[in-house]
């Protein structure tokens, strides 16, 4: 084992045995009260009436609106920042996008060509884009109303909610509605009677399903080239000689030629409209 993992490892348990001693001091100690109450000679205006009794989480409010205090509010900003790749790759159009990119450089054959990062970088740009009118109307509705105290953070969670749902039912199918609902056994007559938790998994389904069947065109031109070259090998006699090396620079030619990225990030943004 090397040196920097021995400190590593020991920092860890240290660390450990220090959490497990907090822990159990919070857990285990009582509330210690002072043995006499009411005025002293050191103190003589203090008052008769104990001032706190027992132990327990207090959660306290800012006063009659209802508003959590600072504490708890950081917490909950917390945990949205915590969940916030969940909800950005499942709730947005993150996943079809990154599903036909990688059907593009997988048609292409090029492996690591672009690199994982600028397909990332290039489908959280596209997101962003995508999906930049709704979050200007969670934003506006809900956030700033919020932040100038004019609604509460009840509210303010189904004026956020709305823009989502709006631009998450107008990409899923009604059919993978209905298996969601059939499976938790719900009944809607309209859109609003869906819910949340029936929506996200069906818009899930739906943009791969949409994501693959973009991918299957885009495979369609390349693979026609493989055959092509393939053929071309074994009528010559050069069965040894991988198809690939010969096809790849043809079906690079032929995406410059077509413009394949605009046609391909074109098209896929318009699928959202």
């Amino acid at each position: 084992m090397s040196k920097w993992k021995k400190i590593y490892c020991i920092s860890s348990i240290i660390c450990l045995i220090i959490a497990i001693s907090i822990g159990c001091a919070l857990l285990f100690t009582d509330t210690a009260y002072a043995t006499e109450y009411g005025a002293t000679a050191n103190a003589p205006n203090a008052s008769n009436q104990r001032t706190a009794t027992g132990t327990g989480f207090t959660l306290s409010f800012d006063g009659d609106t209802g508003s959590l205090s600072a504490t708890v509010e950081m917490f909950l900003v917390l945990t949205v920042i915590a969940l916030a790749p969940s909800i950005l790759v499942m709730l947005t159009s993150f996943t079809r996008i990154i599903v036909v990119l990688h059907f593009t450089r997988t048609a292409l054959g090029t492996q690591t060509s672009p690199p994982n990062q600028v397909m990332i970088g290039l489908a959280l740009f596209l997101t962003v884009f995508i999906m930049w009118p709704t979050f200007s109307t969670i934003y506006s509705d809900a956030i700033q109303p919020l932040d100038n105290g004019e609604i509460t953070q009840e509210e303010a969670l189904d004026k956020a909610e709305k823009p989502l749902r709006d631009f998450m039912y107008g990409q899923t199918q009604t059919k993978d509605l209905n298996l969601f609902a059939e499976i938790s056994n719900t009944t809607y007559e309209d859109y609003d009677d869906i819910p949340f938790t029936v929506l996200v998994p069906s818009f899930i389904l739906s943009e791969l399903r949409t994501s693959f069947i973009i991918g299957f065109l885009i495979y369609i031109p390349f693979i026609v080239i493989d055959m092509v070259v393939s053929s071309v090998l074994m009528s010559m006699g050069m069965m040894m000689l991988p198809p690939t090396t010969i096809s790849l620079p043809f079906k690079i030619l032929l995406f410059i030629l077509a413009d394949g990225w605009n046609l391909v990030i074109g098209s896929l943004v318009k699928t959202f409209y």
